[in-house]
């Protein structure tokens, strides 16, 4: 009866003010996330028909012709609620979107951020095809079904729900208090290589008071969140070196250096089996938490037991410390080490080379020119000669330890404070539409690109992401829960109707 009336309530006010018997006001935060959730259950349907179509284009960066498909599918898509969208272009980057909303006497110009693009696809471990989009379980749509397809969550959902919560607004004859400008990248997942050139190109297209950056997944608890951070990122590759030719293990076993395990001694001597990174000074730079952000970090929710049941783990790296304290601290990650084979396809062999990729996470004031410094300085004084190219056979005869790094751009971290006014409003304002605060994360355990969108400091970025923490983000069977998306269109209808 409660929920009834609710409607009544809200459809009635709505009716209202488009017939001009109600003068058009600004809705309470709660009001607004009501008005979308009655939009959702009446029009749900053709949510989810918009969304799929957009799923089921392809996405990969470097997929040009499929690109610009999206690309003009987003266009057409804020056209048609009344944004002046439009395609930004920079030589060999996919288009940049712009799409604006203005509002009358509006004091703040607050940009909304997403990404198009996805990662790369095996379809062979998916259930479903990647770009045939499926929603489990089949049938009527329930708070648990989820619909599976590349990007589903990362991160074609928030556009979506943008979208969506525009529509509802519209339609109850709202409009935002604050301008609104929505921009959308073509190239996140291939690390952001043209987003500086298109910031500094189109200076006045990509200007606002403030970011919000809709990347990334809600906390573990399943609560809202907004994240003040990112941890920044740069990415090694690694190569040691054995003989010239694979050798007989029998034969040359403990006299020819094996490559393998050369490496794995090296990255050994990087971090220890909890995390803890060995080089000198590594830690060095880090700026200290201020008390606001370790006040909120005591506020988030503990949720380290249900995860290691999730994900079946016996122990966790880091000592006593939590998941929620780790993620603020820099991190080495070996994302992978080829040599030789394993199983059926082993031989007895020393091979000739060993190959290892890693990553490091950046915390402030890192930055992955100082991070390189100190690793190279790190292996230099342990005896190893580095290279940049393939050593030829002089190199290898000169020197005993010879290992070939190669980094990646990578980018630094950023953070935003908690107690500026814009996050205190967002916050206020997410907690009035939800009924409950949302987690407020000092960073984020990911990496985005959020320091170029700071310009330098000047500009308060704050994340605000939307699609559950089991998502499958970056793997094979990609999905977004369909109470998460409800929950996102509810939010965004509330900040896009409160924001001032």
């Amino acid at each position: 009866m409660r929920r009834a009336l609710v409607i009544a309530c809200v459809t009635l006010w709505g009716a209202a003010v488009l017939s001009g018997a109600a003068p058009v006001r600004t809705p309470a935060p709660h009001q607004a996330a009501r008005i979308a959730r009655v939009y959702c259950e009446k029009h749900e349907a053709e949510i989810i028909s918009e969304f799929t179509t957009f799923l089921a284009i392809p996405n990969l960066a470097s997929d040009r012709e499929n690109i610009a498909k999206n690309a003009d599918a987003i266009v057409a898509m804020f056209a048609r609620r009344g944004a002046n969208a439009r395609q930004l272009r920079v030589d060999g980057a996919p288009p940049l979107i712009v799409a604006d909303l203005r509002a009358r006497g509006a004091k703040q110009t607050i940009a909304f951020y997403a990404h198009y693009d996805g990662q790369p696809v095996d379809p062979s471990q998916w259930t479903t095809p990647p770009w045939q989009p499926a929603i489990k379980p089949a049938g009527a749509l329930g708070p648990e079904s989820r619909i599976y397809a590349r990007s589903a969550s990362d991160d074609k959902a928030p556009i979506i729900a943008m979208l969506a919560a525009l529509d509802a607004l519209r339609a109850a004859g709202m409009k935002p208090s604050a301008n609104l400008r929505f921009v959308f990248e073509g190239e996140e997942e291939a690390g952001s290589p043209h987003l500086a050139a298109y910031l500094e190109k189109f200076p006045d297209d990509t200007a606002a008071d403030a970011w919000v950056l809709c990347d990334g997944p809600v906390h573990q608890s399943r609560r809202m969140q907004l994240y003040f951070g990112a941890r920044g990122i740069t990415d090694l590759e690694i190569t040691t070196y054995g003989p010239s030719r694979p050798l007989h293990s029998g034969h040359y076993g403990n006299w020819a250096p094996n490559p393998i395990v050369a490496l794995t001694h090296l990255i050994d001597s990087m971090r220890d089996a909890d995390g803890r990174i060995l080089i000198p000074g590594f830690y060095d730079d880090i700026v200290p938490l201020s008390g606001a952000e370790r006040q909120a970090l005591a506020e988030i929710p503990d949720v380290d037991a249900d995860l290691k049941r999730e994900l079946a783990l016996g122990r966790t790296e880091g000592g006593a410390r939590g998941l929620n304290e780790l993620i603020l601290q820099p991190a080495l990650n070996v994302r992978g080490i080829a040599s030789g084979q394993v199983g059926e396809r082993a031989s007895n062999t020393i091979q000739s080379e060993a190959h290892a990729s890693i990553d490091f996470r950046l915390v402030p004031a890192q930055t992955p020119e100082s991070v390189r410094d100190r690793v190279e300085r790190f292996v230099t004084d342990q005896g190893w000669l580095i290279v940049r190219d393939v050593p030829d056979a002089a190199t290898r005869l000169a020197h005993p330890r010879i290992v070939r790094l190669n980094w990646g751009a990578g980018y630094p971290p950023a953070r935003t404070a908690l107690d500026l006014p814009i996050a205190k409003q967002m916050a206020a304002i997410m907690t009035d539409a939800l009924g409950g605060a949302p987690v407020r994360m000092p960073s984020l355990g990911g990496s985005i690109p959020m320091y170029l969108f700071q310009r330098g400091g000047r500009t308060p970025v704050i994340g605000l992401p939307i699609v559950n923490h089991d998502n499958n983000q970056h793997a094979a069977n990609e999905n977004i829960r369909i109470q998460n998306l409800r929950d996102g269109i509810e939010v965004f209808a509330a900040l896009f109707a409160s924001l001032k």
